[in-house]
Order: structure tokens, then sequence, then C-alpha cells
């Protein structure tokens, strides 16, 4: 978050931080099966790593086209709590530790809580509470299975995509979103 606003002064804009913790409870089940839905569908089957998806992304990136990732939810959530911005071996290795210690000492239910809130879902907007308010003007509570994809297609690039303009192609994540909700059966914590 500080160096997100460290980016935005560079940019001329000001300093912003939306931001709202709330408990897992209190999230909206849509929010919580479109998170899963849209970056790590066997979140609740692996140790913190899906090494299909990391293998895919290898060699993808081996190929030299665009960058992909291959990050579980528990991956982005040890980067987005512990560590900074940015792509480097050193900073994968860290990740991977500390995915471990949050894997091995957290419960599911927590690792999905504290990605919920910490991650950046818009321009110095943080948390699925900020979102909901910014983009919906309610709590992420009352969050629609609609809104709570729409929010979610964004994730892969949440300064550049927004729910309140979202092109064809996040609206075809939407959709793909909403598909994947509906099969991905009960989130048993």
């Amino acid at each position: 978050m500080v160096l997100r606003n460290i980016e935005r002064k560079a940019d001329g804009k000001p300093f912003k931080t939306e931001k709202k913790w709330v408990k897992f409870e209190d999230i909206s089940d849509n929010m919580k099966r479109a998170a899963v839905s849209a970056e790590d569908q066997l979140f609740l089957k692996h140790i913190g790593f899906d090494m299909k998806a990391i293998e895919k992304a290898f060699a993808s990136n081996a190929k030299g086209k665009k960058v992909k990732g291959g990050s579980t939810i528990s991956q982005q959530t040890a980067k987005n709590v512990f560590l900074w911005p940015g792509r480097s071996w050193i900073r994968k290795g860290f990740e991977a530790y500390f995915t471990l210690l949050i894997e091995l000492f957290w419960s599911k239910e927590r690792i999905l809580e504290v990605y919920l809130n910490v991650i950046e879902m818009g321009d110095g907007i943080y948390g699925a509470e900020a979102a909901s308010q910014e983009y919906y003007g309610k709590s992420c509570t009352k969050l629609t299975k609609k809104q709570a994809a729409l929010i979610a297609s964004c994730f892969p690039n949440p300064r550049r995509w927004t729910p309140k303009n979202a092109t064809p192609y996040i609206r075809h994540r939407q959709y793909l979103i909403l598909r994947n909700m509906n099969r991905l059966g009960p989130l048993d914590f």
C-alpha cells in the first residue's frame, strides 16, 4: 500500500488508501466464491501451491509469451501481507516460505479472510469492503453474485480494469467466473 501510494504520487495523483477490515463471516458468500472461482479453484484442496498451474505458467512464460502467473490465493496472501510487489526469484523464494508458514499456521478460512481484506481491488482501493462501497455503495455483506463476480474479474489488473467501466473482456471474465461459481460446490471450511 505504501509503494502504491508512492507510485500514485509520482504520477501526480494524491495519496489514497481506501480500506476497512471485515470479519470473514461478514463478507458475502458470493464474494468468497467469486474470489475462489476467479483465482484458485483448488484453494480448499491444496497446501498452498497448485503445481499444475505453476507448470503451465512456467511453460507459457518460457515461450516468451505474455507473463502469466500460477499463484494460489495462499501465495498471493503471503506476497501481499509480507513482501514487496515485483517479479524476481528472490521474492518468489520468500513467497514460497511464507506460503508454507501461513498454510501451516492459518486455517483456509483465515487465509481467505486476510486475502479478501488486503488485495488491491482498484486504484487505492484495498479489500472487499472498500471495493463494494466504491463500486456499489453498499457493504460487501450484501454483494450479489454478479457484483462479486464483476469485482473478481478485475483482480488480475485492478488499476487498469474497474467494475465501473467494464469492458467486453471484463464482462466475459465475469460470465466465466459466474459459471465457475455455479460449478464450484460448497465452500466447506
